[in-house]
């Protein structure tokens, strides 16, 4: 077992999220399949669209009948038909003809365009007046060239969308193969944590972070499994911990991580079967006790018992161990927002600072306005719009700086 707190950067912590494997799979119906990661990849049995198609209301013609074209000299054409919609047409389009199309509709033999009825008059039952001249594949969606037969649509390990979820329609899928959503474990511990229908007592707080790290757990795609709260007993913690490692893909515990008398995580940790401890510190703030163990291949996170401290580590940290067992291909992406830092913020070296900002907008320029206070305040993270990372090497940021802004 490593060294009792051997403090590790955030690099080399995110390190070891490939050595943990995504869960295990199943099939569900297309209309389930929103927010899960897809477990396969996905081919069309046809081409999309099976046939050109028009993307406006308007006239399929041969392009070639239409060049030169304009107000003061528009072209004159015949009207061969009329296209229904979801059928095949059963006549041609000869040069100087033309056929009415609404917006979805399949171009007949012999029509390479479309020429939108907005530029044209209808002068009598057999002939337009076009104004414009429209090019080959001009308002048209050609077989094929949105997706092709029997080639890929969709690969494995993206999170299915809204987009996606209409393009497995799109490819005829009823039922699809996605990664299980990963269960995880949550446990709060100390004698002065308390049930939150509870009234505190001298000395005691409500149980913040179960409800907190639930509610981050079911962002990320996975399903939070609360095994309440557990008081400063060691056999009491080791039981729930075993039992939480039986019954989930991956545990957190709050609290325990820091060195105190009474914080049996380590001890219990080196007690499991098959443990062993990743890391026992993070130079991060706020968060730096943090400890990731591998426990019979899952990952169990000694998280901070403040309520921020659990918060950000699970941002910076978790998130990315947690989008691994969801089977996704790389980590989630987070663009982060750009804005100019309202006032000089200073910083320890040898650790990455990660500060809350709220974002603000005067006289169209973005601010990020740091939101100060301990890692105990839950309110500073409410009031955050995202966080800012203070380089390790860094002693601060002056203010003017442009920042990129994480999320939250």
């Amino acid at each position: 077992m490593k060294e009792f707190f051997h403090v590790e950067t955030v690099e080399a912590v995110l390190a070891h999220a490939a050595s943990f494997s995504p869960v295990d799979t199943e099939t569900v119906a297309l209309a389930e399949c929103l927010g899960r990661v897809l477990a396969e990849d996905v081919f069309s049995d046809v081409d999309i669209p099976d046939f050109n198609r028009s993307t406006m209301d308007g006239y399929a013609v041969r392009a070639a009948s239409t060049f030169g074209a304009s107000e003061a000299n528009p072209a004159y054409l015949n009207v061969c038909g009329q296209i229904k919609m979801g059928e095949r047409p059963d006549f041609t389009v000869h040069p100087g003809e033309a056929a009415k199309i609404a917006t979805g509709g399949m171009l007949p033999d012999g029509a390479d365009s479309v020429i939108m009825v907005e530029h044209t008059d209808r002068l009598d039952d057999t002939t337009i007046e076009a104004s414009r001249s429209v090019a080959p594949g001009q308002h048209v969606i050609e077989k094929g060239e949105d997706i092709r037969r029997n080639e890929p649509a969709l690969v494995q390990g993206i999170r299915i969308r809204p987009q996606e979820a209409g393009l497995l329609a799109a490819c005829g899928k009823t039922e699809i193969e996605v990664f299980r959503r990963p269960m995880v474990g949550i446990i709060s511990t100390g004698d002065e944590v308390v049930p939150v229908d509870r009234v505190p007592g001298d000395g005691q707080i409500r149980d913040i972070n179960t409800h907190s790290l639930s509610g981050q757990v079911l962002e990320a795609g996975g399903v939070p499994m609360v095994f309440g709260i557990v008081k400063d007993d060691r056999d009491d913690l080791k039981e729930k911990c075993r039992r939480a490692l039986q019954f989930t893909d991956m545990v957190m515990i709050s609290g325990g991580s820091s060195v105190g008398a009474r914080d049996y995580t380590v001890e219990v940790l080196d007690e499991l079967p098959d443990t062993g401890i990743l890391v026992h510190g993070i130079s991060i703030s706020p968060g730096k006790p943090t400890i990731l163990a591998r426990s019979g291949g899952k990952a169990f996170w000694g998280l901070p018992g403040h309520a921020v401290s659990a918060m950000v580590i699970f941002s910076v940290v978790v998130r990315p161990f947690l989008d691994r067992l969801c089977g996704l291909r790389q980590a989630v992406r987070r663009f982060p927002v750009q804005a100019v830092l309202r006032r000089n913020l200073a910083s320890a070296q040898g650790r990455v600072d990660y500060v809350r900002v709220r974002l603000v907008e005067e006289n169209g320029t973005l601010l990020a306005e740091p939101i100060l206070g301990k890692s105990g305040l839950i309110h500073t993270m409410v009031k955050a719009d995202g966080l800012i990372a203070i380089g390790m090497n860094t002693e601060g940021l002056y203010e003017g700086t442009i920042v990129k802004v994480m999320p939250l």
